[in-house]
C-alpha cells in the first residue's frame, strides 16, 4: 500500500487519521511536528519535526498530508512538501457529498458531512470543514478554510488563505478577498475587502 506521512499532530492531525483510516487507501507511516508534544496520536507515531521530510521521501514515502487548521502554516508546509517531491492527495471522508462536476485541488480537505455541489471548486490545501457548505459554482480558494456549519451560497468566490467562522453564511454570489476573516455566526451580504475582518448580522467589517 501507498505510503503517507501527515505533517501535523494536533486536534487536526485526529480529524485528518480518522479520515484516512475510513479511506483506508493509504499506509499512514507517522506524524512530524515541529511543537512540543505526545508522541502518538491516535496510535500514530510522532516521528519528529519537519526536517525529517527529506529523510522520509528518500525512504520513498511518497505521499504527505498537511494536518494543521491555521491556513498560512497549511500553505507553507504544503509547499515545502510538494518542493521535496511529495504527493499532495486530496483528503474527502467518505461521508461528505461531492458532486460529480465538482473539482478539488491538491492537498485539499472535505470532511465529514461536507457538501460541494455541482461545478464548486474547493482549490489547493483548502479546507471545507465538518458540515460547511458550497455551493453550485462557488470557489473556496487555495489554503482557505469554510468552519464547520458554514455555508457559501451559488456563486461565492472565497480567497486564498481566508477564514469563515464557524455557522457563517454567505449571500449568492459575494467575493471575500485573501485573508479575510468571517466571524463566527456572521451574515455576510456584500463583499469582503482582503485583508479584512467582518462579523455580525448583517456583517460589518472591524478593526482591532
Amino acid at each position: 500500500m501507498t505510503r503517507l506521512v501527515l505533517i501535523g499532530a494536533g486536534g487536526h492531525a485526529k480529524v485528518l487519521i480518522e479520515l484516512w483510516r475510513a479511506l483506508g487507501t493509504l499506509e499512514l507511516v507517522g506524524c512530524l511536528s515541529d511543537a512540543e508534544g505526545p508522541a502518538g496520536v491516535l496510535g500514530v507515531p510522532v516521528l519528529g519535526g519537519t526536517e525529517l521530510l527529506e529523510v522520509l521521501r528518500n525512504e520513498g514515502v511518497a505521499h504527505a498530508c498537511v494536518a494543521v487548521g491555521d491556513n498560512g502554516t497549511r500553505e507553507r508546509l504544503g509547499a515545502q512538501a510538494t518542493a521535496l517531491g511529495f504527493a499532495l492527495p486530496a483528503a474527502i471522508h467518505p461521508a461528505a457529498l461531492v458532486s460529480p462536476s465538482a473539482r478539488i485541488g491538491a492537498g485539499a480537505q472535505v470532511l465529514a458531512r461536507a457538501l460541494v455541489a455541482a461545478d464548486a471548486r474547493v482549490e489547493g490545501l483548502a479546507l471545507l470543514n465538518h458540515g460547511a457548505i458550497l455551493d453550485h459554482d462557488a470557489v473556496l480558494g487555495a489554503a482557505a478554510h469554510a468552519a464547520p456549519g458554514s455555508s457559501l451560497a451559488g456563486g461565492v468566490r472565497v480567497g486564498a488563505r481566508a477564514l469563515i467562522g464557524v455557522g457563517a453564511q454567505v449571500k449568492p454570489g459575494v467575493s471575500i478577498g485573501a485573508d479575510a476573516v468571517v466571524g463566527v455566526g456572521a451574515a455576510v451580504i456584500a463583499d469582503v475587502p482582503p485583508g479584512a475582518t467582518v462579523t455580525g448580522v448583517p456583517a460589518q467589517e472591524r478593526s482591532f
